[in-house]
């Protein structure tokens, strides 16, 4: 069992961190929050290689992911500041049977983000994706003992996909200027005619607007899917997992109500929004006891129609099945 101690290091950088999926995390059942603690901390430990704007050099970054990697799949032991947080991940791997191949291509992805800075279609974001995202939403239907992973897993995997997009519609301004990273694909800024220094230099245009349009209708087909999924989940696991859809989709309305504009601030859900979020979720949540209902009862993504899924099942075929 992971040691007490591992966990309390463990929720303190999700509480540092993460403050919106801590929300979430909260309340789920003690047998899942903390291991989503030990999960959260791990992927934690390793993109904070290489998310520091003035940190080592590329090769310190490879050789500390490739500990990293090594000790996580229980190949070698853990050391240095963030060992406690290793030896309780590679623990946690062995006791739910998550895959070497999620741990792979999770770690995976964070190297490519030493060398990859640009993404040129969707489909080049979406394998991207896959470590960063769908990787972690794969190792939560571990965690959590599904009874019908294989049902699961698609959902999940959209739903990871859709908190990831949103996050990089938000962070447009941090990740050009502090990491000089563009995760908004360059076939979607070339069809609109937005350049890598209009993002720089903040000109939100009307092209730019259109921009943002476009990849957030894009998101919130991804929410769709997600969204749909959360009735397979363990009972008692769903409204964590509804309530994290519902804050992670909250920033949607944030930068619809900023006339789109991510690049002269950060949009922030205040704690007060936050907590709104939490009580209002509930309330829908005891009414319906339906993860979907009560979504699109608070969240700020519609409902869609059948005419509109009926086209994205036509022109979106970049997701996996």
């Amino acid at each position: 069992m992971v040691d007490t101690d591992d966990i309390k290091t463990s929720k303190s950088i999700q509480q540092r961190t993460g403050r919106t999926f801590h929300l979430a995390t909260r309340v789920l059942p003690q047998r899942i929050r903390h291991a989503t603690y030990v999960l959260y901390a791990f992927f934690r430990v390793a993109d904070d290689v290489v998310d520091q704007p003035d940190g080592p050099g590329a090769t310190v970054q490879h050789e500390r992911l490739e500990q990293i990697r090594e000790t996580a799949l229980g190949h070698a032991p853990a050391d240095g500041e963030d060992a406690e947080v290793l030896e309780a991940f590679a623990e946690l791997r062995e006791r739910h049977g998550i895959p070497d191949e999620e741990v792979n291509v999770f770690v995976d992805a964070m190297e490519m983000d030493i060398a990859q800075a640009r993404y040129e279609t969707f489909d080049d974001l979406t394998e991207y994706m896959r470590g960063s995202a769908v990787a972690v939403g794969n190792m939560m239907v571990d965690v959590m003992d599904v009874e019908d992973p294989e049902a699961a897993r698609p959902h999940a995997a959209a739903l990871a996909e859709a908190f990831q997009l949103s996050n990089f519609l938000r962070d447009v301004r941090e990740d050009i200027h502090e990491y000089g990273r563009v995760y908004l694909p360059q076939e979607t800024l070339d069809e609109h005619g937005v350049t890598e220094e209009d993002l720089a230099e903040a000109n939100v245009t009307d092209d730019f607007r259109s921009v943002m349009q476009t990849e957030l209708a894009r998101t919130e087909q991804r929410y769709h899917e997600g969204v749909a999924g959360i009735r397979y989940l363990p009972e008692d696991c769903q409204f964590g997992v509804l309530l994290s859809a519902v804050l992670y989709a909250e920033h949607h309305r944030l930068i619809r109500a900023r006339g789109y504009d991510v690049l002269t601030e950060t949009p922030d859900l205040t704690r007060r929004r936050r907590l709104w979020l939490l009580a209002k979720t509930w309330w829908h949540w005891r009414r319906h006891r339906d993860p979907e209902a009560a979504f699109y009862a608070v969240s700020a993504i519609s409902e869609p129609s059948p005419t509109a899924e009926t086209a994205v099942g036509v022109t979106d075929s970049s997701h996996p099945a």
